[in-house]
C-alpha cells in the first residue's frame, strides 16, 4: 500500500495534485487554510487537520503547493519540521524563490528531515490527470524517495542536481519562456492586423508551421479569441514569477533586459483593472499601445 502522504495548500493547483494522489491510493493527511476546499477529498476518505504540523508523520512526506514565498514560509516552520523529524521529505512543490527553498533546507535539516524542489509546469487540468511536467533538485536520497509519488502527478520528472534551488530557476526560467511567448504573439498580431491582416489567420498559420507546439498553439487560441476570462494561472501569480525571476537574476548578475518588460506589461495589465483575468491577458498590452480593442 503507498504510504501516506501529508498536503499542505488545496487551490488550483494543489486540489486536483491531491486528487490525483488519492486515486491512484495514497492515504491523505491535509490542510488549507481555507478548509472547506478539502471536502472532495475528505469525502472520499482523507483526513482534514488543522494545522500544518498535524500533516506530518514522522519520516512521512508532506508536500506544499502553495501561492508564493510568504505563505509557504507560514507553513514550513521549525514546528513541520520536527513534525517530520529524520528521514522525513519535504516536497516543495510551489513556484517560489530559489533561495526560499534553500533556506527552507537548512532549518529542515536541523530536525533531520530534508527538503527536495519539485516545482511543475502545467495546468490544473495536466495536474488532475497526471500530465504534469515535474523539475526536481536537492539531496538524492530524498529525491528517490519522493520520485514514485511524483511519477503519479507528471509525465516525466527532471533531476537539475543536489543544489536545491536549482529546480526553482529552471521554473522561473520557463514561465519567463513562456510569458514571452505571449508578448512575441501579442506584438505579431498587432503588426498584422494594423496591417489589415486578422490575427487569427496570422496566427492559425504559424501555429500550424513554425511554431507547431503546445505553448504556441495554447496561448494563440486564448489570443485570437481574446479569451482570458478562463483563469488557469492568475495574472498576478505571474507578475510574481516573473518578479521572482528578476530577483533572481539580479543576485547572480544576469542581465535579462526583456523580463523588465514582461514585468511592466503585468504591472500596467494590473492597474488597468485585470488582476482577476488569466495571465495570457498580458497580451492586451500590445493591442492598447496600438488603439486596438480585443
Amino acid at each position: 500500500m503507498p504510504e501516506p502522504i501529508g498536503f499542505i495548500g488545496l487551490g488550483h493547483m494543489g486540489l486536483p495534485m491531491a486528487q490525483r494522489l488519492q486515486s491512484a491510493g495514497f492515504p491523505l493527511r491535509v490542510y488549507n487554510r481555507s478548509p472547506e476546499k478539502a471536502k472532495p477529498l475528505v469525502e472520499k476518505g482523507a483526513t482534514l487537520v488543522k494545522s500544518p504540523p498535524e500533516v506530518a508523520t514522522a519520516g512521512g512526506i508532506v508536500i506544499t503547493m502553495l501561492a508564493d514565498d510568504k505563505a509557504l514560509e507560514g507553513v514550513a516552520t521549525d514546528e513541520l519540521a520536527k513534525a517530520l523529524g529524520p528521514g522525513g521529505v519535504h516536497a516543495s512543490m510551489s513556484t517560489v524563490s530559489p533561495a526560499t527553498n534553500a533556506k527552507l533546507a537548512e532549518q529542515f535539516a536541523r530536525h533531520g528531515a530534508a527538503v527536495v524542489a519539485a516545482p511543475v509546469f502545467g495546468r490544473p487540468e495536466a495536474a488532475g490527470t497526471g500530465k504534469l511536467w515535474i523539475c526536481t533538485s536537492g539531496p538524492q536520497s530524498p529525491k528517490q524517495r519522493v520520485k514514485p509519488v511524483l511519477d503519479v502527478l507528471g509525465q516525466g520528472v527532471f533531476d537539475f542536481g543536489e543544489n536545491v534551488g536549482s529546480a526553482n530557476v529552471v521554473k522561473l526560467a520557463g514561465n519567463f519562456m513562456l510569458t514571452a511567448a505571449v508578448e512575441t504573439m501579442a506584438e505579431a498580431s498587432v503588426l498584422a492586423e494594423k496591417n489589415g491582416i486578422p490575427r487569427e489567420a496570422l496566427l492559425k498559420m504559424l501555429t500550424q508551421t513554425l511554431f507547431n507546439c503546445q505553448v504556441y498553439n495554447g496561448y494563440s487560441a486564448r489570443i485570437i479569441a481574446a479569451d482570458f476570462d478562463k483563469v488557469g494561472f492568475a495574472l498576478p501569480l505571474a507578475l510574481k514569477d516573473m518578479t521572482l525571476a528578476r530577483q533572481t537574476a539580479t543576485d547572480t548578475y544576469a542581465p535579462m533586459p526583456y523580463l523588465s518588460i514582461l514585468c511592466d506589461r503585468y504591472v500596467s495589465a494590473i492597474a488597468k483593472g485585470r488582476s482577476k483575468s488569466d495571465a495570457a491577458a498580458l497580451a492586451l498590452g500590445a493591442a492598447d499601445d496600438a488603439g486596438l480593442k480585443w
